[in-house]
């Protein structure tokens, strides 16, 4: 089963996929908001083609590990997710994912439009990779999330 990473945003949402034996993760797309109804048309089509069997999202926990406000706004959109594809949810730290994209990102030498563009599925790449390295354990009981 593919497994895939999510690292949210309010306007844009990175995605990126592994393979069916979760031990590659590849960055796949930056998904541009658009509406609850056309979101959802393309988060059912994205598992059906993609053949997805599990997300993990990436939760954005204060430094001393709390959870954040846009960590409990992460939560509302992980059991939206959830209830929209049947399929199971799961949680990982993402502290740190984004800035390490960037720093990747330029030392590829991109523009700021091509970093901006590649940003936020680099960051869920670097998130699903943790994910799977890890074995599959997300953060969902440590914090006593339904996933």
């Amino acid at each position: 089963m593919k497994i895939a990473g999510i690292d949210y945003g309010s306007v844009r949402i990175g995605v990126a996929v592994s393979d069916v034996d979760g031990i590659i993760a590849v960055p796949f797309l930056t998904y541009i908001r658009k509406s609850p109804i056309r979101d959802a048309e393309f988060f059912k089509q994205f598992v059906k083609e993609e053949q997805i069997g599990r997300f993990v999202i990436g939760l954005p926990l204060h430094l001393s590990g709390d959870v954040s406000d846009k960590a409990n706004e992460v939560l509302q959109f992980g059991k939206w997710l959830g209830e929209l594809t049947g399929l199971e949810i799961d949680y990982y730290d993402e502290r740190y994912t984004s800035v390490e994209a960037e720093h990747i990102l330029r030392h590829a030498k991109l523009t700021n439009k091509k970093r901006k563009e590649r940003r936020d599925m680099v960051a869920a790449q670097i998130l699903l990779s943790a994910y799977l390295e890890s074995g599959c354990k997300g953060i969902s009981d440590y914090y006593g999330i339904d996933g």
